[in-house]
């Protein structure tokens, strides 16, 4: 089985790390070649397919803009490709990568399964993108042979398109396992969040929590904050004019697993979401969560089972850390069910076994 794979940037993220899973676990069944929007020559993507044996194809041309002329190159050299690939499928991840692959699958007659990591109308999304997103969207949506959406409420968004219910499904997003395991019992309580430094994270409102934290216990908690960004330089001077000595700024580092389980507490503050791989990675290592009030997280955290959900409020924030840095038994516990959730739900086996049955049904049976 042929299956071209195209998303829209190589920098590090959630459904760049979807991607690369999913080429790890389906390398037996499936041959796969790799797209990437932008500049991607040296993005981390690129580099970590190049380890997996997978030499990537660049596609400047694909990036997140909706210019007519943007498009119209985009899905010109996309198609020019597919014609020198001829792939049996095409699997597009993220927005400008699925209006390009759907476009260019209907020139050249070629069956696109597109994997929503986060529609761009949702109600949280600043009122033009939402539009233009829709609109992208509902004109597209006729020419998905399938759409994934990682997430019960992406699905109940993509039921709004004129699309049929039986092309529609949901696949969590996995990870393969790993030995890492952290230990949120211990002292002191330290925090991690991992997350690019650009909308919709917020950063900010961690970083103007742990300074609250800092003027009510007479002392900082500890934090890491990984990912690089176009706002990277906007955190490094608001946690400066805090007066935070205690937050370390790691940018984009390989080593992601190995740090989560060097400290006791994950915390992901965004303004919306899709299914954050960055929170299954924390449950994966053990670790307890403080999350956003968004649909994707929520799917992720039961109650107060693995962790608390806040809303992007400093004063809840900071309230939420005060306490469980109070609570080391709690964090342990809440620990355990983190790890036991990505054993019972989010393991890469599954995942990749409904991917596969996905393309499967579409080159077999339509």
């Amino acid at each position: 089985m042929k299956v071209l794979q195209v998303i829209t940037k190589g920098e590090a993220g959630g459904a760049q790390t979807h991607l690369l899973e999913l080429c790890r676990a389906l390398d037996e069944q499936v041959s796969f070649t790799v797209v990437i929007g932008g500049p991607a020559e040296d993005s981390a993507l690129a580099q970590r397919l190049t380890k997996l044996g997978i030499k990537p194809h660049y596609q400047p041309q694909i990036a997140n803009s909706v210019s007519p002329w943007r498009i119209f190159l985009a899905v010109r050299a996309f198609t020019k490709l597919l014609r020198q690939q001829r792939p049996e499928l095409i699997h597009a991840h993220s927005g400008m990568a699925g209006a390009v692959a759907r476009i260019a699958g209907l020139l050249t007659r070629t069956p696109v399964v597109y994997t929503v990591h986060g529609f761009g109308f949702k109600p949280q999304v600043p009122r033009p993108q939402r539009l233009a997103a829709h609109l992208v969207e509902w004109l597209l949506a006729p020419f998905t042979n399938h759409m994934i959406c990682v997430s019960e409420h992406e699905r109940a968004l993509a039921m709004r398109l004129p699309l049929a219910k039986h092309r529609i499904s949901v696949v969590h997003n996995a990870l393969h396992d790993l030995p890492h395991q952290a230990a949120p019992g211990t002292e002191p309580m330290r925090v991690i969040m991992v997350a690019r430094c650009a909308p919709p994270k917020r950063q900010d409102l961690l970083l103007s929590a742990l300074s609250h934290i800092s003027i009510r216990l007479g002392r900082e908690i500890p934090t890491t904050l990984v990912g690089g960004g176009p706002q990277l330089t906007t955190l490094q001077t608001q946690a400066a004019l805090l007066g935070l000595k205690q937050v370390t700024f790691t940018g984009d580092i390989g080593n992601v697993p190995e740090l989560l389980a060097q400290h006791q507490l994950f915390v992901l503050v965004s303004d919306h979401e899709g299914l954050p791989i960055s929170i299954i990675e924390a449950l994966r290592c053990g670790l307890p969560i403080v999350g956003s009030d968004l649909p994707g997280i929520c799917e992720l955290i039961e109650g107060d089972a693995q962790g608390r959900i806040i809303q992007n409020d400093v004063e809840f924030l900071a309230q939420a850390l005060i306490d469980l840095a109070a609570q080391p038994e709690t964090r342990a516990r809440m620990g355990l069910a983190a790890r036991r959730r990505f054993e019972r739900e989010h393991m890469l086996e599954e995942m990749a076994r409904a991917n596969f049955m996905v393309y499967a049904q579409i080159l077999h049976h339509e």
